[in-house]
């Protein structure tokens, strides 16, 4: 019976800390908006930029001279698995 005040103690800690937690997040506007994020991943397709434009400004890299062709991917140093079903 001693482990009963540790664990109403551990309780009241753990409650202290939901309420604690929940006036932050309450404070800062965390529950502002509780529609919109609903709706964020309909939306997640961003435009892709045409392939000849550059927008970072960096050079483009030639893959060719690092021995690579844009054909095949570079090979693995362990073998294929064959998968088991």
């Amino acid at each position: 019976m001693s482990i009963v005040p540790l664990m109403i103690l551990v309780s009241l800690l753990v409650v202290i800390g939901a309420a604690i937690a929940f006036f932050w997040a309450v404070g800062h506007d965390q529950f502002e908006d509780l529609e919109s994020p609903a709706f964020l991943p309909m939306f997640d397709d961003s435009p892709v930029p045409p392939a000849s434009s550059q927008t970072t400004g960096a050079p483009a890299r030639d893959i060719t001279a690092a021995g690579l062709s844009p054909a095949t991917p570079p090979s693995s140093p362990h073998p294929a698995q064959p998968s088991h079903r």
